[in-house]
C-alpha cells in the first residue's frame, strides 16, 4: 500500500489522559539498537527517525531511561530530536521493580520509595520538569509480574500528587493487578507484549481496558527480532500464509497486516511500533490506513489462538 500522504492520525485517536493522542505511535527502545551490545544504529538516523515521525503525526513516544547501550540512550536521542516539544506530544516512560543498573544487570529488586529516584532519572534525562505518563514495570523482562503492586502504585500517586507525574499507567501485569490498581486511584493505560500470535491470553485483559477505558498499548505486536537482546521476540510463523494473501490483496506488508489487526481489537488499542528505519517508520504509520474487512479479521482470527504461557 501507498505511504503517500497517510499520518499517524488516520487510525484514529484516544484520550490519554489529558490529551488526545493518534492511535498510531512510536516506540523508541530499537533507536539503540541491541540491549546486549555496544552495537547501535547511526545516532544521526535516529534523530532523523523521531523528526519524521512526529512530522508524521506521531504524538505519543514510548521510552525509558532503561534504554540503553553502552553508546545510546533512547531518552537522550528524544530530547535531542525534539525539544522544545510540541504541546500535543505525549512522552510515556516505565519504572518499575526490575530496572537495569548501568552496567547492564537486570536488578531484581526495587522497593516503592526508590520509584522516585527512577521518575527523577527519566525527567532529567528528558529534559522536563514533569512525565506525561509513567507506567509501573510489573515482572522481569516481558513476563507478567505476580502478586499485589498497591504499594508500588501508591508510591506512584503520590508522586502524582507531587506534581512530578501526570497520569500513570501499568505494564507487564494481569486483570488482577488492573482491577486492584483501579480500585486504589486512576489508571490511563496498560503496557503488555501482544498481537496476533502473541500472547493472546491477553484478549480478556484487552477486553476489561476497553470497559473501563483504559488505553492498551501492546509492544511487539509486529514480533520481529531484536537479534540477541530478546529472544522472545522472534517472528511467529504461525499463519503465515493466511498474513501474506491477505497483504498481497491490500499491496501491503505483513507487518502491516498484523498491526491493523491490532488496531482493530478495540478503539482504545494504541500502537506503538518501533524502528530505527526510515521506509519502516513510513510503513508503521500507513498501516493505520489499512482497514480489513470482516472476512479478513475472521480468517486472521482462526490463526490466532490464544498461546498458553
Amino acid at each position: 500500500m501507498t505511504t503517500n500522504h497517510i499520518t499517524a492520525g488516520t487510525a484514529g485517536t484516544w484520550q490519554l489522559g489529558d490529551k488526545r493522542v493518534n492511535r498510531v505511535g512510536f516506540g523508541a527502545m530499537r533507536l539503540i539498537g541491541n540491549l546486549s551490545t555496544p552495537i547501535a544504529p547511526d545516532r544521526e538516523n535516529a534523530i532523523a527517525v523521531l523528526r519524521r515521525a512526529v512530522e508524521l503525526g506521531v504524538n505519543h513516544i514510548d521510552t525509558a531511561a532503561i534504554y540503553f547501550t553502552a553508546t545510546r540512550s533512547a531518552n537522550e536521542l528524544i530530547a535531542t530530536a525534539l525539544q522544545p516539544y510540541a504541546d500535543d506530544l505525549v512522552i510515556a516512560t516505565k519504572v518499575g521493580p526490575t530496572p537495569r543498573s548501568r552496567d547492564g544487570a537486570w536488578e531484581s529488586d526495587s522497593r516503592p520509595e526508590q520509584l522516585r529516584h527512577q521518575v527523577e532519572e527519566n525527567i532529567r534525562q528528558l529534559g522536563l520538569d514533569h512525565l506525561d505518563v509513567v507506567n509501573l514495570r510489573w515482572g522481569v523482562g516481558i513476563e507478567r509480574g505476580t502478586g499485589s503492586i498497591a504499594d508500588h502504585f501508591g508510591a506512584l500517586l503520590d508522586l502524582r500528587e507531587a506534581g512530578l507525574i501526570e497520569h500513570v499507567g501499568l505494564s507487564n501485569i494481569g486483570p488482577e493487578q488492573l482491577t486492584e490498581a483501579l480500585a486504589i486511584g486512576p489508571v490511563v493505560c496498560v503496557q503488555n507484549q501482544y498481537g496476533l500470535t502473541t500472547r493472546r491470553e491477553d484478549d480478556a485483559l484487552l477486553r476489561l481496558c476497553g470497559e473501563h477505558g483504559v488505553a492498551f498499548v501492546p509492544f511487539n505486536s509486529i514480533g520481529a527480532a531484536i537479534a540477541g537482546a530478546v529472544p522472545w521476540a522472534t517472528p511467529d510463523e504461525t499463519g503465515r500464509d493466511v498474513v501474506e494473501a491477505i497483504a498481497e490483496a491490500h499491496s501491503a506488508t505483513p507487518s502491516q497486516v498484523r498491526l491493523a489487526w491490532t488496531l482493530h481489537q478495540g478503539p482504545h488499542v494504541l500502537a506503538i511500533p518501533g524502528t530505527a528505519n526510515p521506509a519502516h517508520l513510513e510503513e508503521n504509520v500507513a498501516a493505520g490506513a489499512l482497514r480489513l474487512t470482516d472476512e479478513e479479521v475472521i480468517r486472521l482470527n482462526g490463526v490466532a489462538a490464544p498461546v498458553a504461557r
